[in-house]
């Protein structure tokens, strides 16, 4: 779950599985601070990661890289060629109408979505109560769906 979130964030396997061992290592660090509250210790990790995210991108040694796709990756492609390029359009237009949400909007529909984390999970990573996730997830979906042309829904 670590790792997918920091993939996705990060869009480098190398970088995502770095930071993914660093997020386990600061985990590991202050394990002695964590007291059980009934919550998923996977919100705390997912903390962990982001802010890991965040110190990255604040750092003087991030540059804005776009890495070319693994050769041995494009070998195992099962679809025809078409299929794919209809694929890859519409992935292109749902991230261009997720970039018109907001930086919280976006965060709240990464996490619920594409990382699977529950109301409460992502309620914890982002600092937030439940009431406020589901609110923001409401609001997210609905200005996602106006965004969407209607070719795509």
């Amino acid at each position: 779950m670590v790792y997918r979130f920091l993939l996705l964030r990060v869009g480098d396997r190398a970088t995502a599985e770095d930071f993914t061992s660093e997020t386990f290592v600061r985990a590991l660090r202050r394990i002695d601070s964590l007291t059980f509250q009934g919550r998923d210790v996977g919100a705390w990790l997912v903390t962990i990661a982001r802010n890991i995210v965040l110190d990255h991108v604040k750092s003087s040694r991030h540059r804005l890289e776009v890495t070319t796709a693994d050769m041995r990756t494009a070998d195992r492609a099962t679809g025809s060629p078409e299929d794919t390029v209809v694929q890859r359009l519409t992935d292109a237009e749902l991230v261009a109408c997720m970039q018109q949400l907001s930086a919280d909007q976006r965060e709240c529909l990464e996490l619920r979505f594409l990382q699977d984390l529950s109301v409460a999970e992502t309620a914890a990573a982002m600092g937030r109560k439940d009431g406020a996730i589901k609110a923001l997830q409401h609001r997210a979906v609905r200005r996602l769906a106006a965004l969407v042309p209607p070719g795509l829904r």
